[in-house]
């Protein structure tokens, strides 16, 4: 997808159509390397991005807005979205990218340990952070189930749709909710294990995205759907029949992106526009929660109150306090047994329930 220095697309002027073919799924594969300042059409730099799937449509009014400023003239994008894991894999066996843009820190983290990402790539003012979301519940118009809490998703006959651990950040976002529901109000891990279990066990699908899961539910499988409230709001502002549930206790989603070593200076200028007022407004507006402070967020449609669109919930985990950072939780909860490492507890959760891919 690329996109020039005439294009000027407000945060709030985005056009249906636009926002119709991100929800579509549909991945712009990047093409072009940057790691020598490869230039694009108009003779300026090509910054290549490499991004989980839910960034496709949030990141055109950031992308515009970067090309109004003196380090994005004459900038276009190369980009390529898919699931988070899949993503950073794929820039591991040589997929060009001058930003990584991902749900997890531990998919910056391979890139590090590859050498591709500096290891002070989380020093700065939001460590690293560019996007933050919290878990909520898609549901039907009128919420006929009446899911409003945790417990309420393992009650028989309520059909889930989440997107599969094993390739998507988003759905160990989810899944990790759910685990710190039980734990974080003096639940056992035992009693833990038994209610992802059920949550499992009421799973009908697990696609390989948090975006091919958004699809999956709007075209009309499933009671609820486990996603980002990002993903939520934007699917409202497409038109799509579904309300959203904040429960009172979730989990607060943090995106983490990074610059690989050999970033043109262009990717470097981007990358700190990213976590900047004017690009955390664009996100505000597709349904992101700022990460730094004086946003100016303005009503967001698609929320459930546009003039208050980013309400507290009663109790927020996060995966520093609550799980010890990514560094414990990925392989404690999700290890892959490889090379003779345990798997994960949720790994083998899937694996005793049979919920382990897209079905």
């Amino acid at each position: 997808m690329r996109l020039n220095a005439t294009r000027r697309l407000g945060a709030r002027g985005r056009t249906t159509a636009l926002v119709a073919a991100a929800m579509s799924g549909l991945l712009a594969l990047s093409a072009c390397s940057t790691a020598d300042g490869d230039t694009g059409e108009d003779g300026g730099e090509t910054v290549s991005l490499n991004a989980f799937s839910v960034m496709e449509a949030a990141n055109e009014p950031v992308f515009a807005d970067f090309e109004g400023t003196d380090a994005g003239e004459g900038v276009t994008f190369e980009t390529s979205y898919g699931a988070s894991g899949d993503q950073s894999r794929a820039v591991v066996a040589g997929a060009d990218a001058d930003v990584v843009h991902y749900s997890l820190e531990t998919d910056v983290t391979r890139l590090v340990g590859e050498g591709l990402v500096a290891e002070d790539w989380k020093d700065n003012e939001t460590k690293g952070i560019a996007t933050s979301s919290v878990v909520v519940f898609v549901v039907r118009p009128g919420n006929p189930k009446g899911i409003e809490t945790w417990d309420d998703l393992i009650e028989p006959g309520v059909e889930i749709i989440t997107p599969n651990p094993g390739s998507s950040g988003s759905a160990r976002w989810n899944i990790l909710a759910g685990w710190a529901h039980v734990t974080g109000n003096n639940g056992s891990e035992d009693e833990a294990k038994e209610f992802i279990t059920s949550l499992l066990d009421n799973t009908i699908a697990l696609p390989g995205s948090g975006r091919e899961a958004t699809t999956a539910f709007t075209d009309g499988s499933g009671d609820v759907l486990l996603s980002y409230e990002n993903e939520a709001i934007l699917a409202k502002q497409s038109g799509a029949d579904v309300d959203y549930v904040l429960p009172p206790d979730t989990l607060l989603i943090e995106n983490p992106a990074a610059v690989t070593v050999d970033a043109s200076d262009a990717g470097k200028a981007f990358l700190e526009f990213m976590t900047g007022p004017e690009a955390q407004a664009d996100y505000a507006q597709s349904g992101f929660r700022p990460v730094v402070d004086g946003v100016d967020i303005g009503e967001v449609e698609g929320a459930n109150d546009p003039a208050d669109p980013f309400p507290a919930p009663e109790k927020l985990w996060t995966i520093d306090g609550d799980f010890n950072g990514w560094g414990e939780a990925a392989d404690l909860y999700f290890g892959d047994g490889e090379e003779g490492n345990p798997l994960g507890i949720i790994t083998e959760i899937q694996q005793d329930t049979g919920k382990v891919g897209e079905e």
